[in-house]
Parts: structure tokens; sequence; C-alpha cells
């Protein structure tokens, strides 16, 4: 049985050597976002940026994943301490640099690690909105909620309703506002 295990790492270890080093999957099966960023494209997936506090909506996450329960691909989380340690530049950024839209989970009013970091997050996600619709970014397109460990299956309702409406709203680039560059 090891002698099987060791000529099967020869064997990897080789085919690696032959392929330039790189890792080698089958990519067929995964989509190409890139070619589905264009105005008008039926197969239009919206890029989600998604800032989750550690202690709760994190876990949140982590407990969707845990019960596999299929949710859109469409978020990339970004893990910060405190949803209150979000700035808003942060957010700005996100949009500069190609987001759809920007999701902010906190953890719900009270159960704060840092006793206030979420009103602290709420406050300036108000803040927030009315500096976003000065660049011409609809506020549909920045969501505020609460999250806590335990609601798998409430991070999964709001990743699918955020993807559903920033479908129902097409690419942010296509409404003519200052996508490329939010901050100028």
């Amino acid at each position: 049985m090891k002698q099987k295990d060791k000529s099967q790492k020869t064997e990897d270890r080789k085919q690696k050597t032959e392929n330039g080093g790189q890792r080698t999957e089958d990519r067929s099966q995964m989509p190409d976002v890139r070619s589905q960023k264009t105005v008008g494209a039926p197969n239009y997936e919206p890029r989600i940026v998604g800032f989750l506090c550690n202690w709760c909506s994190y876990a949140g996450a982590d407990k969707a994943g845990a019960s596999q329960t299929p949710y859109p691909p469409n978020v990339s989380i970004i893990k910060v301490m405190c949803s209150g340690r979000i700035d808003p530049q942060f957010v700005l950024k996100a949009f500069a640099q190609g987001a759809d839209g920007v999701l902010v989970l906190a953890c719900h009013p009270g159960d704060c690690h840092y006793k206030e970091g979420n009103y602290r997050a709420g406050s300036r996600h108000a803040l927030l909105l009315k500096l976003l619709d000065q660049f011409g970014i609809p506020a549909d397109r920045c969501r505020f909620d609460f999250v806590s460990a335990g609601e798998g299956d409430k991070f999964i309702r709001v990743i699918t309703d955020m993807v559903t409406t920033l479908k129902g709203l097409g690419p942010l680039k296509s409404q003519g506002g200052t996508h490329g560059n939010p901050e100028s």
C-alpha cells in the first residue's frame, strides 16, 4: 500500500513539473466572470464586497457554509474585527475597484463585543448613503444589516436578496456615474 502511495506522489510531482509548477484543475465548469461584466449581458453576475464582523456576521457566514446550503457565490468577504472599524473609504474603494454592491454586516444591537461598534457602523452607513448619492450611486447598492453567529439562514437570505436587487439594477457602470473613480 505504501509503495502505491509513493508512486502516486512521484507521478503528481512529475505532472506538476511538466506544467511549470502550475496547479492543474479542470476549470471548464468555472464561470468566466470577466465576460459577464458587460452592459446588457444576459448572464450578468454582480460583484459584491461584504464587510463582516468577526464575532457575529462572519460566524453566521461560516454557519451557512457548514450547513452546505447553496447561495450565490457573488460576494467577496472581508473579515473585520468590528463593523465599527469599517471606514467609509473602504466602501468607496470597493466601488472604485469595480464592485456593483457593498454589504456591511454587523452584530445585532446590544451584542457587539466592543460595546457600541455596531451602533457606530449604523450611523456611518446613514451618512455614507448620502455621500454615495453625491457620486450617483443608488442606496440599494450599499446595504447594512445585522447577522448573528447563529443566523446562517439569514446570511444566505441577505446575500440572495442583494444579488437579486443588483441584477435588477444592472452593472454600476451602465448608469453613467463616476464608477471608475468615486474618490475623484
